[in-house]
């Protein structure tokens, strides 16, 4: 009797022949992402664009020689008016300008300069500064020139260079203060308001002490910083219930 045969094992199968495959091509990077319009410094310069363009077009075109048209005749800042209650003239005068090329250095330096810092410390602590600052150079313009009508965005960027002089390197203070050297020799020359823009920077200056200090010291600071500025703008548009101003 023959034994019984054994189980047959697994079935090995012959290897496979070796492929020479070539090495897949890299994947191509990502696209860089490019960074995120600063909304702040956009809606300024949207506003103040939108609104130079419907002024032109209503008046004829007299923004462009000079001559402001019926929006930014609502808009200027004008101590008188403000004294009657138009109070809305102490920051809607950031968004009117005298002409193009006053809108244009204005909107390119608020957006080069402004842009960068905005994202740096984020756009709502950036609208406050923004909003102190306009106020700070209301103030100033109120204060120096309560009878001549002032326009522009100019003193609101003071104060960007304001806070950024305490909070930047000291390699950047450097052009900085470069930059405010020839804000200065400009502001000498018949028609700019320096009172408006000295009243920006001023102003500017603690706002970036603050941030400089940190979130907790700016989260506390920003609220009287902000209730300065509007009582100081309040005092100088009524010059006549203040006897020390006159």
């Amino acid at each position: 009797m023959t034994p019984p045969s054994r189980p047959p094992g697994p079935l090995e199968l012959p290897p496979e022949p070796e492929r020479n495959e070539a090495p897949l091509p890299p994947e191509d990077p990502p696209a860089a992402r490019l960074p995120r319009p600063p909304p702040v410094c956009m809606a300024v310069i949207g506003g103040a664009v939108a609104l130079f363009v419907l002024d032109t077009l209503l008046s004829g075109g007299g923004t462009v020689n000079g001559r402001m048209g019926p929006v930014f005749q609502q808009l200027a800042l004008y101590g008188p008016l403000v004294d009657a209650g138009q109070y809305w003239r102490t920051l809607g005068f950031i968004f009117a300008h005298g002409g193009l090329l006053h809108l244009g250095f204005n909107m390119w330096v608020a957006y080069s300069l402004g842009g960068p810092f905005e994202r740096a410390i984020g756009s709502g602590r950036f609208l406050l500064l923004s909003i102190i600052a306009a106020l700070g150079s209301s103030a100033f313009a109120l204060l120096f020139n309560f009878n001549v009508a002032t326009v522009g965005a100019s003193g609101m960027i003071l104060g960007y260079g304001g806070a950024m002089l305490v909070t930047a390197t000291r390699e950047f203070r450097r052009g900085i203060i470069f930059w405010l050297v020839q804000v200065a020799a400009l502001s000498l020359i018949p028609g700019v308001s320096w009172a408006g823009h000295l009243g920006g920077f001023l102003f500017g200056l603690p706002v970036g002490i603050a941030l400089r200090s940190g979130p907790r010291v700016f989260a506390r600071a920003a609220p009287l910083l902000l209730a300065v500025a509007v009582a100081v703008v309040y005092i100088t548009a009524h010059p006549e219930r203040f006897g020390a101003l006159r």
